[in-house]
């Protein structure tokens, strides 16, 4: 029997799960815009939220293709609730389906700030740009509340620490008063992921997410702010949004965007099923040519796991899409910089001792 969607969440399906313990609930954050003020009240699935106590707040990673070597996810989980999050796998380290459970049990670190100050503090630490956003989004509907990321950057402002951050929400620009001064000194570039104009497609795409007029309002502000601001097409996905990629590049710059990138889809583990399942929900009628042109941009595989490729991908279709960004990016002035902070004005954060000297 088909998948039915759930209302105002992603994933079409949830697969069991061994364990749940998640006593805290919290309420429902921004629901598709406020769509309840607009449209009346729709059915409910109720977001929870635990408390995380993680020893260190600093992930570090080796990848050859990634450019930074640390991160911080203030959370666990995402309300945006985006079918192809890569990060969904994550969740069956908690026993929890990268399914629904991914999109309405989430993890919050409240003491990652102060965890933070303590490694920053360390005479072992060395500075290098510190990266938000890499796993789950930093401001995602629950950061209205816990304001995590916000103390998170409050300190890394103190400390002069280079800071990049990459979202799908406007409400990265509640920051700006902080984001702003780090940028005149070179120490903040903010990331804003639109993929798609239709906000239609966005609805089903990533359901609790801004709509993309909001995200490119976002980027105007942030510009206006001196924020240097940088548009990701990730994903692109082969008879979904593929499709968009002039206009949104054309969107970018008009907003005052100074860059930007894209990577084809990717749906590594779990995210596969839940990919296809979604398809078959939504786009019945052209689920086939999608997971074919996939396989293409994929050496006949539905993901490539390999370091590079599988932000590249290859074949003539990603060439293809490599082409059109690249002529895009030209034409409207795109990509004429780098994305850099730099580190040699980082300072220690202040401790107990060195508050009374």
């Amino acid at each position: 029997m088909a998948a039915r969607p759930r209302p105002v969440r992603g994933a079409t399906r949830n697969d069991a799960s061994r364990r749940f313990n998640l006593p805290q609930s919290e309420a429902d954050g921004d629901w598709l815009d406020a769509r309840e003020d607009i449209d009346g009240a729709a059915p409910k699935s109720r977001t929870e939220v635990t408390v995380e106590h993680p020893r260190t707040i600093i992930a570090r990673n080796q990848s050859p293709d990634i450019p930074f070597d640390r991160s911080i996810n203030p959370y666990r989980g995402c309300e945006h609730g985006c079918i192809y999050c890569f990060a969904r796998p994550t969740h069956a380290f908690h026993d929890l389906s990268p399914g629904l459970d991914f999109e309405t049990r989430l993890f919050a670190k409240p003491q990652a700030a102060e965890l933070l100050r303590a490694e920053l503090a360390k005479p072992s630490y060395v500075c290098a740009p510190l990266a938000l956003g890499t796993n789950t989004d930093p401001y995602q509907p629950i950061e209205r509340d816990w304001r995590i990321t916000r103390a998170v950057i409050e300190v890394l402002a103190e400390c002069q620490h280079p800071l990049t951050i990459t979202t799908k929400s406007d409400r990265v620009v509640r920051d700006v008063d902080l984001l702003s001064p780090m940028a005149a000194q070179g120490l903040a570039a903010v990331a804003l992921s639109i993929t798609t104009l239709d906000a239609r497609l966005a609805m089903t795409l990533e359901p609790r997410a801004p709509a993309p007029a909001r995200r490119l309002k976002a980027v105007e502000a942030l510009a206006r702010a001196g924020v240097p601001v940088y548009v990701s097409l990730a994903p692109v996905i082969p008879a979904i949004n593929d499709h968009e990629m002039e206009a949104l590049l054309e969107a970018a710059a008009s907003a005052g965007a100074r860059a930007a990138f894209f990577l084809p889809v990717r749906l590594p583990h779990e995210v596969a099923p839940l990919f296809k399942a979604w398809l078959d929900t939504h786009f019945p009628e052209r689920a086939g040519k999608v997971m074919s042109v996939i396989r293409d941009i994929r050496e006949g595989r539905e993901n490539d796991p390999n370091f590079f490729t599988r932000m590249r991908g290859s074949g003539p279709w990603a060439e293809l899409l490599r082409a059109r960004f690249q002529i895009a990016c030209r034409k409207h002035g795109l990509n004429r910089e780098r994305m850099t902070v730099r580190s040699d004005l980082f300072r220690r954060p202040r401790g107990p001792q060195g508050e009374l000297f």
